[in-house]
């Protein structure tokens, strides 16, 4: 009904749990029981305007079926420098059974190394640190009810001895209840790598309380635009690497190189933290750059990717929001702002607050010279290399339909997803 009264031609699928984000403001409705055939939300039967008992994190939302669908699905495009997984299977049709887990030798009951116990088994067996990842941690948490992983470590800090170590190669989606639903490589007696020789044994530290962030589609929708701007006034930019590679051949040309022009896709990247703890850089502050165009510190190298893919799912025009410098722009009305770039100031983004990155800012876009007109996908992926922990990565991506005129932009039809 929601689908039909926006004028869409269906329903795809209904979402929960704030999916597209917290409430913003307050819920109005609560308990709503519709047949379908009404013609406006207030025809359906619910509480009362303001009744609820809804937490933020219960809005709802749906997928409607877009007018542009088709029979050929939208491009898909591998995760930057994704290892191809080859040779590994599912865990549970290994040890035939359930895996429990435990953790040993933290300084609580919520981190430590990370011991299992194979069905048929009375002893306790490591697991190989390779290839260990926030994403294995995840299930790990999960799996012992502990909340969210908010480190996973690859180390014998927690002790443990390596000859104790009986499954390697675990890789998982970070999707996964339990970690037998996850790939491995060998159980029993396997070959673990320890290049660095700090003992490579996983380990996890859980937390209850996690950010979790996602981008606005619909801001990001809104704001798309084109401006064309001559190279003199994009310097900075040139310097952070925010061109196409064939602006640096242009430089090379000799006299007037910075009075050529470049054509600029720019968008603002408003994104939020529906999480109940604040996200904070992953660089210690000791580690953060001074840059002196911007007159402020990064705290990260790379925050966010920008990419525009063909039908073929060719990445054909890229960009990257390097070394943000995170800061609460905008919160919710009960919530203080609490990190600021200036003066050498803490960054991160609070939760219920979100980081703006307005179109109008230096390398707040994507260089589309060498584009053609067409049809493309355009996706925005935020902490895209998983470096900082949150509650799920899965809602880290806005993919977007994007029409590329001679004059003008346009993006819609945009859907979250992974990075």
């Amino acid at each position: 009904m929601v689908c039909k009264a926006l004028g869409f031609p269906g329903l795809e699928k209904v979402t929960y749990s704030g999916v597209y984000g917290h409430a913003r403001d307050r819920f109005w409705m609560d308990n709503l029981f519709c047949m379908g055939t009404e013609k406006n939300l207030t025809q359906c039967k619910f509480d009362g305007w303001g009744i609820h008992d809804c937490e933020r994190d219960e809005a709802a939302g749906v997928v409607c079926r877009s007018h542009f669908s088709s029979s050929t699905p939208s491009p898909t495009l591998p995760p930057r420098d994704e290892p191809i997984i080859t040779n590994k299977t599912v865990l549970k049709h290994a040890v035939e059974g359930k895996v429990k887990l435990r953790l040993q030798g933290g300084r609580s009951e919520f981190e430590g190394r990370v011991e299992v116990q194979l069905a048929g088994s009375e002893e306790w067996g490591l697991l190989c640190g390779d290839g260990w990842s926030l994403l294995e941690g995840m299930v790990v948490c999960r799996h012992l009810g502990y909340g969210y992983a908010q480190g996973a470590l690859s180390t014998d800090f927690f002790g443990g001895n390596r000859s104790d170590i009986i499954i390697s190669g675990m890789k998982c989606t970070g999707n996964e209840g339990k970690l037998e639903q996850c790939l491995h490589d060998d159980v029993g007696e396997v070959f673990c790598p320890d290049p660095s020789a700090n003992g490579n044994i996983a380990g996890v530290t859980c937390v209850q309380k996690m950010a979790d962030l996602v981008p606005d589609h619909m801001e990001l929708a809104r704001s798309a635009r084109l401006e064309d701007k001559q190279l003199f006034f994009l310097q900075c930019a040139m310097e952070e690497n925010c061109l196409a590679t064939s602006s640096a051949e242009v430089e090379k040309s000799g006299y007037g190189w910075h009075l050529n022009t470049r054509r600029l896709m720019r968008f603002t990247a408003r994104i939020f933290n529906q999480g109940d703890e604040a996200f904070r850089p992953f660089l210690p502050k000791q580690y953060w750059e001074w840059h002196a165009c911007h007159m402020h510190y990064h705290s990260m190298e790379v925050f966010a990717h920008y990419d525009i893919i063909d039908s073929q799912g060719n990445r054909v025009a890229e960009g990257h929001k390097a070394s943000f410098c995170l800061e609460d722009n905008n919160c919710l009305p009960d919530v203080e702002p609490v990190f600021k770039c200036a003066n050498y100031g803490d960054q991160g983004i609070s939760p219920g607050c979100t980081d703006t990155y307005a179109y109008n800012i230096d390398c707040q876009w994507v260089d589309i010279t060498d584009l053609k007109p067409g049809t493309y996908t355009f996706k925005l992926a935020i902490n895209p290399e998983f470096k900082v922990a949150e509650k799920t990565f899965d809602n880290n991506a806005a993919s977007c339909e994007m029409i590329y005129g001679t004059q003008n932009v346009w993006i819609g039809n945009c859907t979250l997803g992974r990075p």
